[in-house]
């Protein structure tokens, strides 16, 4: 051990002592992975509020409206209602309310009032509230309320321009020495403290957090080695590489093990090869495993294959009684064999990934790209030459989107591999056409007599990026052509692509022609894509064409029109964002409400196995609410779990199944102070109030999605479940109960 960690060791040694008994005797459960974070947390309860002071208070969240009925709130009697409208205040965003919170920060009786106050300002995030939050930290001794300006303060930092450079200086000396502070707090630490002031260094990221941080990986309780190690990790940092092999190697708890694995990769820590390699092969748990393997991938280190022959092999004998999970871990697998066999051609590992292709009927975007990265020559030549491998990709895209989706992928990463194989200029070019036919799918002539033939266009997004990571010349001209497309998605892509493009004279004119039609969809992704390509144009016209866009009906259309007006120094045109036209009514609300204090629990089932959320109407009324109307009308049944993220996340609620599906409105965030733990229950983003139908578990702590994404539920049975589930499986039902009784349709 360093002379540093032995004096980190040193200082906890007598709060440490049974840590390092476990450790040597490795007898502790993996049950504290899953518990809540400590003291910060200061919900507020809701239940002292008034239901008619509440709905008044819902409503105007729903409707982002703050007026003099909310401020006045903010001086109510009550505390709890102070506590309640403070944290509307902050979900709404608006900066008038600022000096009042700024004055119940500074000001209140309450603890629970002032730390909703600190919580509210750090999602408003505005740059003026800093000195206040600087001025109050010193003088707190609550610790709650100290943790909610710590909080308050790294998002702060983590929005300010850096423009703002003396200011930037002060906040992140002041998230540090709370850190420091801490480390000499033998007797008597502040877990909760800690662990928000970690997340708060890295979203801050001061100069000299890794050493700080590093202290902390020899802290008695795992949920803040593991924070230290997610912090190390997300920053990139080296400073307790010694420590994290260490812990690798011996720390009883998985996450903890899991995110060591994390970091020594982040920092492509070489002398971690043999200790990574050994967890990776024989953790008992398959998010160490995974984390271990992605690791090995960032060494690029070709022992690594050579040693992975016999795992490999037992991976692949893949039968219906063989964990689902495994298929994770396969795909991470084939990620790491295109890293470490990255140009080589090796035929031994092509035989792997195209037993691999096969099994997963070629719908994997991982092992295409892995095999594209050890050898594009053998993975063009099984397409074909000319003609052939043309109609073959088309072929592809026509019986299943899923694989279109994925060769387009695979092909894109043609464009990038380095210059040197003698035949890039005709590899580049084989890959080029191909993508070029798979854009003409439709005049390809092809008919497809099965029922799998549909929504082929879902994979033109990826086709169409792919083509565009090559550069070609009339790449403006491809993408215009496609900017009519019916399936908004398509269109948005466009857009999104044409803004990537240096101005010309055509773009601006196609881009402006186009809004209206946007403007006019149901859904508004190609709308906030034209917007935002429109943005970069940086000229009269198209700062004209955005203007019309403060006129539309959604909100989110409005909010981002001003945003790029301001940014384009255009003027202020905040005023006219006004508020939601909410389609949720009075009798919403009140449902909503009702639900306060009730145990109510959602049981999923799924192509793996069943698991039950309990959900959080006294967090997040209205998110629970969507949730559960959507689940009793059956939305949810037969939905593919499209995006698994081993060790972070699952993520349902797609009826598309790319990504990019909803219900076909949106709903405001409700973020919360609900800890984002292992199985925690959040609603999956595109921007703030862009919730709708898609929803999230989490697999472990995510500290960083804390105050961004709203949480309104946890897994209270069958994480075991929720563990092993692979992307493509299914949700068969999601039914709801309110204390015990069935929600019926």
């Amino acid at each position: 051990m360093s002379d540093f960690s032995a004096q980190v060791a040193l200082k906890w040694r007598l709060r440490a002592a049974a840590f390092v008994l476990l450790c040597l005797f490795g007898t502790v459960t993996t049950r504290e992975a899953y518990t809540e974070k400590p003291a910060p947390a200061s919900r507020t309860s809701v239940s002292s509020v008034p239901p008619e002071i509440l709905l008044r208070i819902l409503r105007a969240e729903d409707e982002r409206r703050w007026d003099a009925d909310l401020s006045g709130l903010l001086s109510d009697r009550n505390a709890a209602v102070r506590a309640r409208a403070a944290l509307a205040a902050g979900r709404i965003g608006d900066e008038r309310a600022v000096p009042t919170l700024v004055s119940l920060l500074l000001k209140d009786q309450d603890n629970s009032v002032r730390s909703m106050a600190a919580f509210a300002l750090g999602e408003i995030e505005s740059p003026a509230v800093g000195h206040a939050l600087l001025a109050e930290l010193p003088k707190s001794n609550h610790g709650t309320l100290k943790a909610r300006v710590v909080e308050a303060l790294g998002k702060i930092t983590a929005a300010l321009p850096q423009t703002e450079e003396a200011l930037l200086h002060a906040l992140r000396r002041a998230i540090l020495g709370v850190l420091e502070s801490e480390t000499s707090h033998v007797t008597a630490p502040d877990t909760g403290l800690i662990r928000m002031a970690l997340t708060a260094a890295l979203r801050a990221r001061p100069e000299g957090a890794g050493k700080v941080i590093a202290q902390f990986l020899l802290y008695p309780d795992s949920l803040v080695r593991a924070d230290a190690a997610n912090a190390l990790a997300r920053l990139r940092l080296k400073d307790g590489n010694e420590t994290l092999r260490k812990l690798l190697a011996t720390d009883p708890v998985p996450i903890v093990r899991a995110n060591a694995a994390r970091a020594l990769g982040a920092t492509e820590d070489k002398e971690a090869f043999d200790s990574l390699l050994d967890r990776a092969l024989k953790d008992t748990d398959p998010r160490v495993r995974v984390s271990a393997i992605r690791s090995l991938a960032a060494l690029k280190d070709r022992r690594a294959a050579e040693a992975f022959r016999t795992r490999i092999a037992t991976l692949m004998v893949l039968n219906p009684s063989s964990p689902q999970g495994e298929r994770n871990e396969i795909l991470e697998v084939a990620v790491m064999l295109g890293r470490v066999l990255q140009g080589t051609a090796n035929i031994e590992g092509l035989a792997w990934l195209g037993r691999m292709r096969e099994h997963f009927n070629k719908s994997t975007p991982e092992v295409e790209i892995a095999f594209v990265r050890i050898s594009p020559q053998t993975y063009l030549a099984e397409l074909g030459v000319g003609a052939a491998a043309k109609r073959k990709a088309q072929e592809t895209l026509l019986l299943n989107w899923n694989a279109g989706s994925s060769l387009a992928q695979g092909l894109a990463e043609i464009a990038a591999l380095p210059d040197s194989p003698s035949d890039k200029v005709q590899v580049v070019e084989q890959a080029k056409e191909i993508l070029r036919a798979m854009l003409d799918y439709r005049k390809s002539g092809l008919t497809i007599k099965t029922l799998v033939a549909v929504h082929s266009e879902y994979a033109l997004p990826d086709v169409l990026r792919a083509l565009a990571a090559f550069k070609p010349k009339d790449l403006n001209s491809l993408l215009i052509a496609h900017l009519e497309e019916t399936d908004v998605v398509v269109r948005a892509t466009v857009a999104e692509l044409l803004g990537e493009l240096p101005p010309e004279v055509a773009t601006p004119s196609t881009l402006i022609k186009s809004l209206p039609l946007a403007l006019a969809d149901k859904e508004n992704d190609a709308a906030l894509a034209i917007l935002d390509s429109l943005g970069k144009q940086k000229n009269a016209l198209a700062n004209a064409a955005i203007k019309t866009a403060l006129d539309s009906s959604d909100h989110l259309i409005r909010r981002r029109a001003a945003a790029l007006l301001k940014a384009n120094g255009v003027g202020d045109f905040s005023k006219r964002i006004g508020t939601v036209q909410t389609r949720n009514t009075l009798a919403d609300y009140r449902r909503a409400i009702s639900r306060i204090g009730k145990n109510v629990k959602a049981v999923v089932s799924t192509s793996s196995g069943e698991f039950t959320m309990e959900l959080m109407p006294n967090d997040a009324p209205l998110t629970v609410d969507n949730f559960v109307q959507l689940a009793k009308r059956g939305f949810f049944n037969g939905i593919r779990i499209h995006r698994v993220v081993p060790n972070f996340v699952i993520q349902d609620g797609d009826p598309r199944g790319d990504g990019n599906g909803g219900p076909g409105y949106q709903i405001r965030c409700e973020i919360n102070q609900l800890p984002y733990e292992g199985g925690a229950v959040g609603m999956a983003l595109s921007g703030k109030d862009t919730g709708g139908s898609q929803w999230f578990v989490t697999h472990a702590p995510q500290p960083h999605l804390e105050g961004g994404y709203t949480v309104f539920g946890k897994v209270v049975s069958g994480m075991n479940v929720v563990n092993r589930i692979a992307r493509g499986e299914t949700i068969n039902t999601v039914v709801i109960s309110i204390n015990g009784i069935t929600e019926r349709p």
